[in-house]
């Protein structure tokens, strides 16, 4: 499924993510160009042209639009001609975009998908701007869904927001090691679980489908969501800049708690102690320090208990999929979890 590739720089491209059934990859295909076109079209309604340019810089500037993929399939389990499900695809784009906005400035990110971030060149507030004035276009966008579906998109909202609430706060001062994974899972379930469950479930729900199979889709959408991002956890520490087009150890030199990260503090065990050091001795001052500490989580055994936890929650969402009719649609939802399992590899 080559038209379903964004970047060149992603390993974990979808490009030969599987064996399509003709008739559904035209579909994708043309649901793809049609919300690119749709995107390109939103950001140039903008009646300031700074709002315009910067606004496009993070729509357009590449990604592997796996949202809109998600809400193109969910369509596959009703009526997928039914009007609306592009302004659905679109819509989650828009959301995600915003996000990341959101998320750039929190983390201080210098680049974004291999080029400088709008906060790195134009400063935060401007890229929180730019975020706001994304969710502002998806919050119009939706109001012309079904009702549904505009509950779904303020109910996504919410847990974003929510997510990066937590992220921000972090977790309550002496939690243990197990509060302070299930703090980790709550961040993750809202800002990255929701919206693959919500682009699915709004999908599905644009095409009519049942209630059955919407809700069959939420929850493989959750497990995914968080498997995802546990995926980009590990991305963070065994990427190749040049090659992923992400900034390597970007979420560790901000100081951000990943999953392996807090595996590794969690482990007591005396061979895994100088790590528990290195990581609890401040955030790197040199460029060299930093590196030592890519090496040392690339090496420790809270990699394969990261993967491990990743392959649990693919598990949960194949589980999820036995509740769909099967077809191509069902198919590719489970070579997707195949797709995820290998993007760090």
């Amino acid at each position: 499924m080559a038209v379903l590739t964004r970047t060149a720089h992603d390993r974990g491209s979808l490009a030969g993510m599987a064996e399509c059934d003709p008739e559904l990859e035209a579909r994708l295909r043309q649901g793809l160009e049609a919300t690119e076109d749709r995107l390109r079209a939103c950001v140039a309604e903008a009646r300031h042209p700074a709002v315009a340019a910067l606004a496009g810089q993070v729509v357009t500037g590449g990604g592997k639009r796996l949202r809109p993929l998600m809400v193109l399939l969910g369509a596959e389990f009703g009526d997928h001609a039914r009007p609306g499900v592009t302004d659905a695809a679109m819509l989650v784009e828009l959301v995600h975009a915003a996000s990341l906005c959101h998320d750039d400035v929190m983390d201080q990110a210098g680049t974004r998908r291999g080029a400088p971030s709008i906060n790195a060149v134009h400063g935060n507030r401007t890229a929180v701007l730019t975020g706001n004035w994304l969710l502002a276009k998806g919050g119009a966008i939706a109001a012309g869904l079904e009702r549904q579906g505009l509950l779904l998109h303020t109910r996504v909202t919410e847990r974003l927001v929510a997510g990066q609430v937590r992220e921000l706060t972090g977790p309550a001062a002496g939690s243990s090691p197990a509060d302070a994974l299930a703090h980790y899972f709550s961040v993750i379930s809202g800002k990255s679980a929701s919206l693959i469950s919500v682009s699915l479930r709004l999908g599905a729900v644009q095409a009519a489908a049942p209630d059955v199979l919407v809700r069959a889709l939420g929850e493989y959408g959750e497990h995914l969501g968080l498997a995802f991002q546990i995926s980009d956890d590990l991305l963070d520490i065994t990427s190749d800049s040049s090659v992923s087009g992400k900034e390597q150890g970007k979420d560790l030199a901000a100081g951000v708690s990943s999953l392996p990260v807090l595996l590794a503090l969690a482990d007591e065990r005396p061979k895994a102690r100088k790590l528990r050091e290195l990581l609890t001795s401040g955030r790197p001052a040199t460029a060299r320090q930093h590196r030592r500490l890519l090496a040392q989580l690339r090496a420790s055994d809270a990699m394969a208990e990261a993967r491990a936890m990743m392959h649990d929650q693919l598990g949960l969402a194949r589980a999820a999929l036995a509740d769909l009719p099967d077809g191509p649609a069902r198919g590719v939802l489970d070579s997707i979890c195949d797709f995820v399992a290998r993007r760090d590899r």
